[in-house]
């Protein structure tokens, strides 16, 4: 199975955002595939206009994530919402990787989106983070798929624990196992059609 990095965005400590990614992690063990989480807590990627990311310097939260990005063929983003959007440092992220010494992080990747909501949320930030995405892959000229298919991860505190077990609603399970599942097909899909090309 291909290999999977799940990006965990929130920058807060134990978030929802961990949780799901988490939970995440176990429905993708299942499926027989590799999978590391990147957690956001310790992010320090200077903002744009502030400060870039240096190759020959990279802090220890950046070469983690940079080489478990590089390494991974599938990246699922788990996005918190915040007023209707996502938070800024992954905003700020995309920009910076948007280099010619990062653009390779964006070629023969499939990009899968979560958004994340202690109510009734998460779907803007799925929606948001797409057109970032889509936009630095064309203007790196790379070649990724963004999944079709978002999952919305609705009052995650009452869903899963800190641990990122299930608390036993079925339909939030059995939609997160839809999410991953294709996920999954779709990158087998691509790697097929890589391969005829």
């Amino acid at each position: 199975m291909l290999p999977t990095l799940i990006i965990s965005t929130s920058s807060r400590k134990n978030s929802n955002s961990l949780r799901v990614a988490r939970y995440l992690q176990q429905l993708c063990q299942q499926e027989n595939a590799t999978t590391q989480i990147v957690d956001f807590e310790n992010y320090d990627i200077p903002n744009v206009g502030r400060g870039s990311i240096q190759k020959e310097k990279l802090t220890t939260f950046q070469a983690e994530l940079i080489e478990k990005w590089h390494k991974a063929q599938v990246i699922i983003w788990v996005l918190p919402e915040y007023n209707w959007s996502t938070n800024a440092e992954v905003i700020n992220l995309f920009h910076q990787i948007a280099s010619k010494d990062f653009s390779y992080l964006l070629d023969n990747k499939i990009f899968a989106l979560v958004g994340v909501s202690a109510g009734r949320g998460g779907r803007i930030p799925c929606l948001d983070i797409t057109t970032v995405l889509n936009k630095v892959i064309s203007f790196s000229n790379k070649f990724s798929v963004i999944s079709p298919r978002l999952l919305e991860s609705h009052e995650t505190d009452q869903n899963l624990d800190e641990q990122g077990n299930s608390l036993g609603n079925s339909l939030y399970e059995t939609t997160a196992q839809s999410f991953v599942k294709y996920t999954y097909t779709l990158a087998q899909k691509w790697n097929f059609e890589e391969v005829l090309a």
